[in-house]
């Protein structure tokens, strides 16, 4: 295994829930794997030429082995269904080592808020939690029993008192109350939120209502729409322009500028369009970029000279592009 890549054997695939497996990675050698922190994740060189970020979400404390969990999206990129329909066990993946962007960082209590296949960290933030002693509860939202990954896990005894389920089936009347969850802001509590974009969205305002401190509030988004939905502030419409041909084009509300530069016949190179993998970095010549990925160092976004297209906005009005 070289220092920048690890190839490792599918030891067990473990179906986690309605359309949601796990996968557990080991070295063929049996060595020891990379050292991780809870909320950390790999990138995984998927058939069919894809690269997927997945988190982790066994103990940190485990060095024998990586657990990812993988949800089947009919209507993604490809990615996943290569995980399902293609990757068996025996099988052997080219990983990337561990980083982290999502860190569980120090508080004297935690609130973990997860939607979906959005468990995957807060599952590792868990069982961190548990050996540490620190005050916790995770609250999982799902539509059924049926569709909530680990929920053996999380029901079992280790986790007891610690975690409550959260089934809507399908009823919006039925979801979680967050402005209720989050009305108390204890001291030194911090928030960590990882799930589709309502639920993010819904938890940034339910702490901005209660004046939670923002720093202590803390999201993984997996896609633009979800980095988008923790965002700050109202999203403002620019004009990026493309240096090449002198084109410009409007960058609306609730639309990325991979997205605006596709609609205009585009081709922009592109991988995990969540702002992880730094596949559609792109030079900025004139303006002010609004960073809003996990790629980028703070050197280089303090320079201001490049950023990634698939979830990054403007502060300016104008944006001036190296394509």
């Amino acid at each position: 295994m070289s220092q920048d890549t690890l190839r490792l054997r599918v030891h067990r695939i473990t179906p986690e829930a309605e359309g949601i497996r796990s996968y557990e990675l080991v070295s063929p050698e049996g060595a020891s794997l990379p050292a991780f922190e809870a909320g950390a994740h790999v990138d995984v060189q998927v058939p069919g030429g894809f690269t997927r970020q997945y988190s982790l979400c066994n103990d940190p404390a485990e060095r024998h082995r990586y657990v990812i969990a993988v949800q089947k999206d009919a209507g993604g990129r490809g990615g996943s269904r290569a995980m399902h329909e293609q990757v068996h066990e025996g099988d052997e993946l080219t990983v990337g080592p561990p980083r982290c962007a999502f860190p569980l960082m120090y508080a004297r209590g935690y609130v973990l808020v997860g939607g979906g296949i959005g468990i995957t960290p807060l599952v590792s933030m868990a069982h961190a939690l548990r050996r540490q002693g620190a005050p916790w509860h995770l609250h999982y939202c799902t539509r059924s029993p049926e569709r909530t990954a680990f929920r053996e896990l999380l029901t079992s005894p280790a986790f007891a008192g610690h975690v409550t389920l959260h089934h809507d089936l399908g009823d919006p009347a039925r979801r979680l109350d967050l402005k209720a969850l989050l009305t108390r802001r204890p001291g030194g509590h911090r928030v960590y939120c990882c799930g589709p974009a309502p639920l993010m969205r819904a938890v940034r305002e339910a702490t901005q209502h209660h004046e939670w401190p923002r720093e202590k509030v803390h999201f993984e988004a997996f896609s633009a729409d979800g980095v988008g939905a923790v965002g700050t502030e109202a999203e403002q419409e620019f004009q990026v322009v493309v240096r090449s041909s002198g084109a410009t084009y409007p960058v609306p509300p609730g639309n990325s500028v991979l997205q605006v530069l596709r609609e205009n016949g585009m081709r922009v190179p592109s991988d995990c369009e969540a702002g992880s993998c730094g596949a559609c970095l792109t030079r900025v010549l004139e303006g002010e970029p609004e960073h809003r990925d996990t790629f980028l160092s703070e050197a280089r976004r303090a320079a201001r000279c490049d950023m990634l297209v698939c979830v990054s906005r403007a502060r300016s009005r104008q944006l001036v592009l190296d394509l």
